[in-house]
Order: structure tokens, then sequence, then C-alpha cells
């Protein structure tokens, strides 16, 4: 076992872990967090993403153990106590989710991008939202989706 010390979601932890745990099996074991999701385990489909020092990373891929000291955000870090952020309700608004198995993942990549980028082209967008794969929405909805929360956080509407 091999202690480590991290911040989640705002929040310090220190466990032990096997040396072969992978953040996303941490966060969703150890920790509980669940809106996490593992999909291929090969860091192809973008479904474990979550921020670790405010970029994108692939839980799946990541050993917990290589994190001492970091700051990991995942998709319940997004969520405000009560209700759903901009970027939450545009997904819910523009019906940019289905089945939602890649819906936080998407997001918290979305949330990246407004984060370096709070009016990014559609082709921004795409290009933010490339790594991850929705088999359900066809990703219009999606994009439109991060295009209105984007528009929102800037005070603004869509044409």
């Amino acid at each position: 076992m091999i202690s480590v010390r991290l911040t989640v979601n705002g929040r310090a932890v220190e466990r032990d872990v096997p040396p072969r745990r992978s953040l996303a099996e941490f966060l969703r074991e150890d920790l509980g967090l669940t809106g996490t999701h593992v999909g291929c385990e090969h860091g192809v489909c973008g479904a474990c993403t979550v921020l670790v020092g405010g970029r994108s990373a692939r839980s799946c891929l990541l050993f917990a153990a290589q994190l001492e000291d970091a700051t990991v955000t995942t998709i319940e870090g997004l969520t405000p106590a009560a209700g759903l952020s901009a970027l939450q309700s545009a997904f819910r608004d523009c019906h940019a989710l289905q089945c939602g198995f890649c819906t936080p993942g998407m997001i918290v990549a979305a949330h990246e991008l407004l984060a370096e980028n709070p009016a990014p082209s559609r082709e921004e967008i795409r290009a933010a939202i490339a790594g991850n794969l929705c088999m359900c929405t066809g990703y219009v909805s999606i994009v439109r989706a991060i295009e209105q929360a984007a528009a929102a956080r800037r005070g603004g509407s869509l044409p």
C-alpha cells in the first residue's frame, strides 16, 4: 500500500492505496464519487475525464499514487450545492444528453474550455470535446449547449 494525499473537490484526502489503483477506481470506490464514469479503460472514450490541476486528464490512465499533493476536480466538484451549474443547465436545456454516460466527461472538458476561452467558436468547441465520445447525441446538441453556457456566462444570449 502507498499513502497518498491530495485535494479532491476542495477537500483534503489521505488514503492508503494499492500501487496500481487507478484514479478512477480511487474516486469511485474509495471516495464514493461515482459521477466519474469508467468506459473503455484505455483513455479513448473520455467518460472518466476529471481535472487535475485544472487540466483535463483521463482518470483511468492515472494511478492514484501518482497524484501526491495534486488537486483533482470531478463532476461533483463542478456541481453547485443547490441546483446545476450554467453548463449543466445548458446540457439539460439543449437536450445534450441521452443515456448520460459521456455527460460528466463532456461537462468537465467543456468547463476547462470555458475557463480558458469564454467565447469559443464552434470549431474550438468541437476540438475541445473531440476526445470525448458520445454514441447517442450526434454532438450537435452538445456543441449548442456549450455555446449557450458560454453566452450565459458572458451575460448574453445566443443569436
